[in-house]
């Protein structure tokens, strides 16, 4: 005899998001409506399962790489969770452990031996966990400070402002932190549209599981020597952690991560004040031109760039605009609009940032990032004087609220907080640290009222009069999943 057994949606999605620890799970209701347009709204429930990928730090043997990691929140009684960064390898030796949540961790790494790592944080740990990586490389062709957040895998990564010019050394890292291999594509776009890859470079490149692999972009296409190109990294199978990593000569190294997805309007948050040359690099990848509204989002509000003030994209084309020293001593965002409203066409784009000037200059990125969202964690600041400055941006139109924590240090301290109120189309700048810290802290920001906010972290660390940086845009740490109310009743049959 066979019975019914009912299974409420709730139950599958739970279930679902425990397992999977994706940020949303949605489902119509019986009528094609949402739930929460039937009456009953989604609840949030934190996930129960994080990954993070960090590429590989550099390939200097005189780097010095600090790996944080945080947890962002309280420890919550009899909680129980792990949360462990790995060297992505099939010995897979652990780098760093987190303890519990609010508490930063620290580890160390030196010279070019230091491996990629991939983790996974469960249970009371996995909600807004939170990595980043800071090398710092004092001489040498790679010198700099290099930064990058540790992000989960995936499938699809657009990378505008790389180049393969002369004086460029630029690669795309593809880590695997899975079981199972992966197979990429990587396509470039210049100027004149699709560079021509040499044959069986760019395309089936497989990357082995629990590794990881640096590729060339200037092998990829030898000869076409390209001051601007946008590279765009997709997998055919599996899936990877992708972040693009590029030198020049005497101007210093870091890391460029991927853009946000293509959408009609970008912010690029977090312009330094001092920033000596500026320059802006987008790409509109579906079959449409993009004429762009080109404006600079300061402390009182946005202006446009003279003679910068729009930016012409021809569909598969990378375009690009000197904007020189646009903050002109005060610091800034740039925010990309549609200049036609009722014609809105997606692009990805980044800055490359230089700060100093002559023999002591020093190269970084800001790409174009999405909203905070709720929460958004950033994990490695210092407490030296200068050293860390978070920039807040509201989009023309939106008045918001955050609250900015700073959590403890590495080494001790007290946590500090702070309301901001960041008004439309401009870019507010805050220092804010422990009482008492000692060691990397971690910065996160929550939105409490108002409209999106868009954030970036700025931490200088100069050597012999070199200021050397690196700039990492803040996102939604998908802490919670969404887990809709039942409309009905879902049944199986069991025997």
């Amino acid at each position: 005899m066979k019975q019914r057994v009912p299974l409420t949606l709730a139950a599958v999605t739970a279930a679902l998001a425990a397992v999977t620890g994706l940020a949303t799970l949605t489902a119509p209701a019986a009528d094609g409506a949402s739930t929460a347009a039937a009456g009953k709204p989604a609840a949030r429930m934190p996930v129960e399962r994080s990954l993070l990928v960090c590429p590989a730090p550099s390939t200097s043997d005189i780097a010095e790489t600090l790996y944080t990691s945080i947890t962002p929140g309280a420890a919550a009684p009899g909680g129980k969770g792990t949360a462990r960064l790995l060297g992505a390898t099939k010995e897979a030796k652990p780098v760093l452990e987190l303890k519990e949540p609010g508490k930063p961790m620290g580890a160390k790494a030196s010279g070019a031996e230091a491996p990629a790592l991939s983790g996974v944080a469960d249970g009371f740990l996995a909600p807004g966990w939170s990595a980043q990586q800071t090398t710092v490389v004092s001489v040498g062709r790679t010198r700099g400070v290099l930064g990058v957040g540790c992000t989960a895998p995936g499938t699809d990564f657009w990378f505008p402002g790389v180049s393969t010019a002369k004086g460029r050394e630029d690669y795309v890292h593809l880590t695997n932190p899975d079981d199972t291999a992966a197979v990429v594509d990587i396509k470039m776009f210049g100027p004149d549209g699709t560079v021509k890859a040499e044959a069986g470079t760019s395309e089936n490149i497989r990357i082995d599981p629990k590794s990881t692999k640096a590729i060339s972009l200037a092998s990829l296409a030898p000869g076409a020597q390209l001051a601007d190109l946008t590279a765009h990294v997709t997998t055919r199978a599996g899936r990877v952690g992708a972040t693009a990593r590029s030198g020049e000569e005497g101007v210093g190294s870091d890391w460029l991560p991927a853009s946000v997805d293509p959408t009609g309007t970008l912010v690029l948050p977090g312009i330094p004040a001092d920033a000596t040359s500026v320059r802006l690099v987008a790409f509109a990848p579906g079959d449409e031109d993009a004429d762009l509204k080109v404006k600079l989002a300061g402390p009182t509000g946005s202006i446009s760039p003279a003679g910068s003030e729009q930016l012409h994209v021809k569909a598969g084309m990378t375009a690009s605009v000197d904007l020189k020293d646009v903050t002109r001593g005060e610091p800034g965002s740039l925010v990309l609009s549609p200049a036609d409203v009722k014609k809105t066409v997606p692009v990805v784009a980044a800055l490359r940032v230089v700060r100093g000037t002559g023999a002591k200059q020093e190269i970084g990125f800001i790409q174009a990032a999405a909203p905070i969202g709720a929460r958004a964690t950033v994990a490695d600041n210092r407490p030296e004087a200068n050293a860390t400055l978070l920039s807040l941006t509201a989009p023309a139109g939106a008045d918001a609220k955050v609250k900015v924590t700073a959590s403890p240090g590495t080494e001790g301290g007290e946590p500090a907080s702070q309301e901001v109120t960041v008004k439309g189309g401009t870019t507010q700048t805050l220092t804010l640290a422990p009482a008492g810290g000692k060691g990397a802290y971690a910065l996160t920001v929550e939105t409490v009222s108002g409209g999106p906010v868009h954030a970036s972290r700025t931490l200088t660390i100069p050597r012999d009069g070199i200021p050397m940086f690196t700039t990492q845009t803040l996102s939604d740490d998908h802490s919670t999943v969404s887990v809709p109310k039942a409309t009905q009743d879902l049944s199986v049959l069991t025997g």
